[in-house]
């Protein structure tokens, strides 16, 4: 018996020996990833997911539970929009508390008596933003004024800015309506998800009334820098505005055309020949 080992088996292809990585088939999901914050091939240790993976989840949710009960910082968010040039007024829901406003939605649609009295008037025949808290506190501390202060860029002047607590998408057209507004536009966190915590929806209503329901507002949603980013959003909303004011109309009769090419000019003329 020989003390020698035998040659190790070779690659024909490269000559040499095979290794493990060769014989691992490649994860064709893996290069999806760079594409989407959704949880795609997330590998598995046995019979489970990697701990890595746990532990971001973990971390995802954490932060989204967070969104949801975290206060918003109105003394903050006050200065940072009075330092813009934008002079706000506060206001808050019937809802007395966090617990009461996630248990009773219906009290985070209407004002507490003490805020629809220092509402009256201000806007009158203008445009009334609202910026409330929502469902994500963060969203409005992080994007509302930048959202702001690019929509002025844009050419659009709020008549009267009002931030509000523990509220719900409703509650901007009560104010709207006791500020006299021909229009409100609420800037609110939106619901968080495992991706996207900080996501602020806006919300627009010509004529606003108590009375209005969903199907009479326009939206715009997930406003964040990982998803559609203020400059668009911006240029979205304000497109929306101008159309609401010279149409008298928002929600279902006012679909968003703001992305479809207009011809113009000779293009414009060429057609109606045609």
């Amino acid at each position: 018996m020989s003390g020698t080992l035998p040659d190790p088996p070779v690659d024909p292809a490269t000559g040499e020996p095979p290794t493990h990585a060769s014989s691992t088939p490649a994860d064709p999901w893996a290069a999806l990833r760079r594409h989407t914050p959704a949880r795609i091939s997330l590998g598995r240790a046995g019979t489970s997911l990697p701990t890595s993976e746990v532990l971001r989840f973990a971390a995802a949710h954490a932060a989204a539970r967070d969104a949801v009960h975290l206060p918003l910082d109105v003394e903050a968010l006050l200065a940072a929009l009075r330092a813009h040039g934008f002079e706000a007024t506060t206001a808050t829901s019937r809802a007395s508390s966090r617990t009461e406003y996630l248990t009773r939605p219906d009290l985070g649609r209407r004002l507490a008596p003490a805020a629809a009295d220092a509402l009256q008037g201000g806007a009158e025949g203008g445009l009334c933003i609202v910026v409330a808290d929502g469902l994500s506190a963060i969203a409005a501390q992080r994007h509302a004024l930048p959202l702001l202060a690019t929509l002025r860029e844009a050419g659009v002047v709020a008549d009267r800015v009002v931030v509000a607590t523990q509220a719900r998408v409703a509650l901007g057209d009560a104010i709207g309506e006791r500020t006299g507004a021909a229009l409100v536009l609420v800037l609110i966190g939106e619901r968080p998800g495992l991706s996207s915590p900080d996501s602020l929806g806006a919300y627009l209503t010509w004529q606003p009334a108590a009375s209005r329901v969903d199907s009479e507002r326009n939206c715009v949603s997930n406003i964040r820098p990982e998803g559609l980013a203020i400059a668009d959003a911006a240029a979205r909303i304000a497109w929306l505005l101008r159309e609401a004011r010279r149409r008298r109309v928002s929600g279902i009769g006012l679909k968003d055309d703001s992305e479809v090419p207009r011809l113009g000019g000779d293009g414009d003329r060429a057609l109606a020949a045609t």
